[in-house]
């Protein structure tokens, strides 16, 4: 049976500025996911804090896109602000764009990473969570985990790695989609991803069985709102192991601190550092 990863973000409240999330904050959406458990909603859950973001990693047997997930979400976000609001923290709300939820997270302010996959009998997955840069900042890191033979062995050794991975690469701007099969269309797929502020990695595949290997947060807070309302801080899912890079392939790109757009004010470029 199907079942779906779902990791939905926000800043709904910075502790000293936007530096980090204030405890009583976490623990209110740590509170929520428990109830959502308990009821069957969900199948599994937890609540981590980047920076001043809230992280939702849920499981469940819904789907992506289901209207009650991204509606458990968007309340917790909504008791996550009153709490803010009630804190004096600052930026209370900030990434929450629209009055009323309509039914899905997408173009409220939040962001989504989602993948619905039939579970492997052991399913190592890392889930990679961002502050203070942009959407397009695992463009490099996807490209290394999964067309660089130089940092995925894998790609040279292992059979089921061999045939390749297939990028769908959106144009955040334009709302359009593109799908690159690398090792063939590397070339290609370079002159997309070099621009991160406009094109950015959305999902990849495994050429030879079609099943989904990652997932990334694409949406652009400034698009949603037309004005600068803060980064996008992106999130991202990667499966490991078997027919996609190991572990220890998917976490080589960040021991580079590679330099992403962001920052404060967003203003700025700089290192990406894993913490």
């Amino acid at each position: 049976m199907p079942q779906t990863l779902s990791v939905i973000k926000a800043d709904v409240g910075g502790w000293v500025g936007h530096s980090a999330m204030h405890p009583e904050l976490l623990d209110a959406g740590r509170e929520a996911l428990a109830q959502a458990v308990q009821s069957g909603l969900l199948i599994d859950a937890q609540a981590h804090a980047c920076g001043d973001d809230l992280f939702l990693v849920m499981s469940h047997d819904r789907g992506e896109d289901d209207e009650e997930i991204h509606r458990l979400a968007w309340d917790i976000f909504q008791t996550g602000t009153e709490v803010a609001q009630k804190l004096h923290l600052y930026g209370a709300g900030q990434d929450i764009l629209v009055d009323a939820f309509s039914g899905n997270i997408r173009g409220a302010g939040p962001g989504s990473a989602e993948m619905e996959i039939e579970e492997r009998p052991s399913e190592p997955v890392i889930v990679f969570m961002g502050d203070k840069t942009s959407a397009g900042s695992f463009n490099l890191p996807f490209f290394k985990m999964f067309a660089d033979p130089f940092n995925t062995a894998g790609l040279v050794i292992a059979e089921p790695l061999h045939g390749g991975f297939e990028f769908e690469v959106h144009d955040v701007k334009e709302n359009r989609r593109i799908f690159l099969s690398c090792p063939d269309e590397m070339y290609d797929l370079l002159v997309f991803i070099g621009s991160p502020a406009r094109y950015a990695v959305k999902r990849v595949r495994n050429r030879l069985t079609g099943e989904v290997a990652s997932v990334s947060s694409t949406d652009k807070l400034s698009l949603i709102a037309g004005r600068y309302v803060g980064k996008d801080d992106p999130t991202a899912i990667v499966r490991c192991q078997g027919t996609f890079p190991a572990v220890g392939e998917v976490i080589e790109p960040f021991t580079t601190a590679w330099t992403v757009e962001g920052f404060m004010r967003g203003s700025h470029y700089g290192p990406w550092m894993p913490t």
